[in-house]
């Protein structure tokens, strides 16, 4: 492998990193039409809820299963065809007048967008040299976002003027384009490495062993409600409703959590590394999003406009947290399984979408009684009160960290060799 990378390689990179910011914009969707799809189908929050919730199960099923294929096959032939389906899964989900088709379409679109970050992560580790590994991924997540905030407020003008359903069928008609460009841009590769891989089996019963790691990935889940749960769904309807904020200027406030979590992750990275502290940042991310969302849910109307991007941007630096999951998790397991336990906590991590989407909707919909095909329907209060679950989970999740931190402390002092 050339230390200096070609410009294919840079083109290659480039594709790939268009998907892995296509798939946010496909991610974000449904929060923007909340109430467009819920008219159509005649749904009420909780249909919502686990309509919302398909794209997880989908994304989350397909972790390990991609990067699997990716190994096998290469991202050329992957990354095309999650692309396909993506494309294809979201035709679907916009025209689709069944509501079981619908539900199956979102799920699609989980399974194919699970390509997006593993692909261009296999593209990088294939084409660049290793110790650009790490810059180039730092890299991709910052440009990568990008497709999060074109997925905010530009999307939200566009389905404005345009319409919901033509927009989403722009969307998938892109993504038929975007199939074609990457067969006939990326290349197959090389395998650059001989290392024997454990049996996947025997690799995912050695972490279903290990109880610390299981620990960890259940703190995971419970503190990634503030991105996957508002972030991605809940937080431009409830912005609206307790804000009295448009849908577009809703939904540039939202994308200030993606903004945050452009610098985030380095920050929260260096902070570790300086004081040592990885389990006490993490967890302490989890109690100042808490805090934060306390002010959030408690201080409509009142909050200004610039106060209320202030205190998203807060929340997407501490988001990050996940950066700092990843490598303590890498540190709980041999190294030959690094890399299938990074899958692992990924996996479980987007499970948390599915699992706040379910809890939210129920939340949302008991609170407001049998009204519920309308979102105009529950109040700021009541839109509040279910959304309170990020807050008391990510304060949960944040106390399961500080246990596991502590057990580990105690169990390096009793064996230094630990």
């Amino acid at each position: 492998m050339d230390s200096k990378p070609s410009l294919r390689a840079w083109s290659m990179w480039a594709v790939a990193l268009v998907f892995f910011a296509y798939q946010f914009i496909m991610r974000l969707f449904p929060g923007l039409v909340m109430h467009d799809i819920m008219a159509k189908h005649h749904i009420d929050v909780l249909a919502f809820g686990v309509l919302s919730s398909m794209y997880y199960f989908g994304y989350a099923a397909m972790q390990i299963p991609v990067a699997l294929l990716l190994d096998r096959f290469g991202p050329r032939k992957v990354i095309s065809l999650c692309a396909l389906i993506c494309s294809l899964a979201t035709l679907l989900f916009v025209y689709a007048t069944s509501w079981q088709v619908v539900l199956l379409a979102r799920c699609l679109i989980g399974v194919g967008s699970a390509a997006g970050f593993l692909g261009t992560s296999k593209v990088i580790s294939s084409i660049f040299p290793e110790q650009q590994y790490a810059k180039m991924i730092g890299l991709s997540f910052t440009v990568g976002l990008a497709g999060a905030l074109y997925g905010g407020k530009p999307v939200s003008l566009l389905i404005a003027t345009s319409g919901w359903e033509k927009v989403g069928a722009l969307v998938g008609i892109c993504g038929l384009c975007f199939a074609a460009l990457s067969w006939c841009v990326l290349q197959p590769m090389v395998q650059t490495h001989n290392t024997p891989r454990a049996p996947i089996f025997k690799s995912l019963g050695q972490l279903f062993r290990n109880r610390y790691l299981i620990a960890l990935a259940v703190a995971n889940l419970l503190m990634v409600g503030s991105l996957e749960g508002f972030a991605d769904v809940w937080g431009v309807s409830f912005l609206t409703s307790a804000f009295a904020l448009e849908k577009a200027d809703a939904a540039f406030v939202v994308s200030c959590i993606f903004l945050g979590m452009l610098c985030g992750g380095p920050l929260l990275a260096a902070l570790a590394s300086r004081w040592s502290a990885y389990y006490l940042v993490t967890a302490g991310c989890g109690l100042l999003t808490a805090v934060l969302f306390g002010i959030l849910l408690t201080g409509f109307p009142n909050i200004p406009y610039l106060a209320l991007c202030s205190v998203l941007f807060l929340v997407g630096i501490f988001c990050c947290y996940q950066v700092l999951i990843f490598a303590i998790g890498s540190k709980l397991v041999p190294p030959e399984l690094k890399g299938v336990t990074v899958a692992f906590l990924n996996c479980i991590n987007m499970l948390g979408g599915s699992f706040f989407h379910l809890v939210i909707g129920s939340l949302l919909k008991f609170s407001g009684g049998e009204a519920a095909e309308s979102l105009h329907t529950y109040t700021p209060h009541q839109f509040a009160s279910a959304l309170s679950a990020i807050p008391i989970c990510a304060v949960i999740g944040a106390l399961v960290v500080l246990f596991v931190g502590m057990r580990q402390r105690r169990r390096v002092r009793e064996d230094p060799c630990a």
